[in-house]
């Protein structure tokens, strides 16, 4: 059995070119292309970030890193291939100086290589990134290659995205992190200032998000046909941080799309409290599980002189990249017959627990199952 692929055509198609391709059997889905957006980490004060790191350095590793991993985890990620697709990565950085990492850059935004945002570097770290002055903020250091594909920047849209979702497929990605969503407003907002009436504007943003999800759904649906030939893998995304919970009038929002995909891991967000861990106030509710989102160290932006600079965010995007590093640990820990992404993806499913979650104000939909975990090497025993 040889690899699918799908054929991206971007056209300024007619109202009735549209027509036709939705009655052409070949043409397995269409969508206008839509903005996309990253799922905006939450920047604390400069004072709360500093004491944020100041506690990793003195505890020698990111609180998020121990909550998932435990102190001393079996498995590093070795022999697993992550993709990450996001604003790229600054690969000056000390989190990757590693002669053993190969690194695999690829831009699909024409706005040039490289990471002037910095939020692909810090998930990218979360992910693979080896000790920063002693400090671990990586969950699966032991990755020795990493697909970067830079998706969010300029003017890019859905073509980016599938584009380099199909490259990370191809090129063998076991692992793919996404910390990203279509900007529905932003489409909306660009409609009206072309002169859409706002409730046609509306619909018309609606009609191609939809379109846009199936489109995707496309790939994912691709993705699962191949695991006989085992280039699947595991998807993982941030669920999104528009929720409210601690507003005056408290809400909250559904997860965000394509983590709402089938198929894919919808990753919210907890945060440290006193007696545990608790949802962070800005995580959108139905994802599939939790990690660790709030006050995560990884690699900050650097500068010709520090390239070991180390940065606290907030967000969904940064659980997402602790899911993603453990789906790696779980593959690798998998017997080699049982590594298809559908049995990764429900190992890393089965390993969450709600026993540290503290959800008086929340529900069991904030959480979803819980606190993704690490697997565990079973002891030998002796005879």
């Amino acid at each position: 059995m040889t690899a699918q692929t799908v054929e991206l055509e971007v056209v300024d198609a007619t109202p009735d070119q549209l027509r036709r391709a939705e009655r052409d059997e070949a043409v397995k889905a269409y969508a206008r292309p839509m903005p996309l957006k990253l799922i905006a980490p939450r920047r604390a004060s400069k004072a709360t970030s500093r004491q944020q790191v100041e506690a990793a350095v003195l505890a020698g590793k990111s609180w998020g890193v121990e909550a998932v991993c435990g102190p001393n985890p079996d498995y590093d990620g070795e022999g697993v291939i992550v993709a990450v697709l996001d604003t790229g990565i600054n690969r000056e950085h000390a989190a990757f100086n590693d002669p053993n990492l190969e690194i695999v850059e690829r831009d699909f935004t024409g706005s040039g290589g490289g990471d002037t945002d910095g939020h692909g570097t810090h998930c990218a770290a979360t992910i693979f990134g080896r000790n920063v002055n002693g400090v671990r903020i990586g969950v699966a250091p032991g990755i020795r290659k990493a697909l970067i594909g830079k998706v969010i920047g300029g003017s890019a849209g859905t073509e980016a995205l599938l584009e380099g979702f199909q490259w990370a497929l191809s090129s063998g990605a076991n692992v793919i992190s996404m910390s990203l969503g279509f900007d529905f407003p932003s489409y909306r907002e660009w409609l009206v200032d072309k002169g859409y009436a706002s409730e046609a504007a509306t619909s018309q943003a609606l009609e191609t998000f939809m379109d846009n999800i199936r489109l995707f759904d496309t790939l994912l649906e691709m993705n699962r046909h191949q695991q006989s030939i085992g280039r699947s893998a595991v998807v993982v995304a941030a669920a999104g941080n528009e929720s409210g919970r601690d507003a005056a009038k408290p809400y909250v929002i559904q997860r965000s799309s394509p983590s709402a995909a089938i198929g894919v891991i919808s990753v919210g967000a907890v945060m440290e409290m006193a007696d545990g861990l608790t949802v962070a106030p800005f995580s959108n509710t139905n994802p599939t599980l939790v990690g660790p989102g709030v006050g995560i160290v990884s690699a900050g932006k650097i500068t010709k002189r520090k390239k070991d600079a180390l940065e606290a965010m907030d967000g969904t995007s940064m659980a997402c990249p602790h899911i993603a590093g453990l789906a790696a640990l779980h593959w690798q820990a998998a017997a080699s017959h049982d590594r298809k992404s559908e049995e990764i993806a429900e190992r890393v499913r089965r390993s969450c627990s709600r026993d540290r979650i503290y959800y008086e104000e929340s529900t069991i939909a904030d959480i979803g199952q819980g606190l993704a975990l690490a697997p565990v090497k079973k002891p030998v025993r002796q005879r």
